[in-house]
């Protein structure tokens, strides 16, 4: 017995910040948009869902209304989760309409993201620096005394 799968339209793309990584992929649907498998709507922490309905309310919701689109984020903090969801969804639009709609409406949504927001398509490449051999951290060192006095002269002198 044979199974047929069926070809279907589906991109992915994923989006960092920090080590956080969204994989985003969007299929044709009915406008759902799922990070780990929750609505848009129950993203925490509250203060931040505006940043994660950015693209879509930048973009308008028709762009959105025949996708589905389905998040898998980990690692980092809240806030880095965030700003890695919202890259992720939006180069996954413009990667499904370059590839299955056309060059053009993928420029123009490229644009008008480009415009608003650069972080919305490139990755942030900063990295925090690795501690040194000779300190508690990055830069930090010991402080350096040049008045030291010798414990054993203390109280000598009269």
């Amino acid at each position: 017995m044979e199974k047929v799968i069926a070809k279907t339209k589906r991109v992915q793309c994923y989006g960092k910040k920090k080590n956080a990584l969204a994989l985003a992929t969007v299929e044709p649907g009915h406008g759902h948009i799922r990070v780990n498998g929750k609505p848009l709507n129950l993203v925490e922490p509250a203060a931040l869902r505006a940043k994660v309905y950015e693209p879509i309310l930048l973009l308008g919701g028709k762009r959105f209304e025949n996708l589905n689109i389905h998040i898998k984020v980990r690692g980092s903090g809240q806030t880095a989760q965030i700003y890695a969801i919202r890259q992720a969804i939006c180069k996954g639009i413009i990667a499904y309409n370059q590839k299955f709609v056309d060059e053009e409406t993928k420029r123009n949504i490229k644009d008008i993201i480009l415009q608003y927001d650069r972080n919305l398509l490139v990755a942030d490449p900063r990295r925090p620096e690795p501690k040194k051999f000779a300190g508690r951290g990055a830069r930090a060192r010991r402080q350096k005394s040049y008045r030291q006095i010798p414990f054993n002269m203390s109280h000598t002198s009269q």
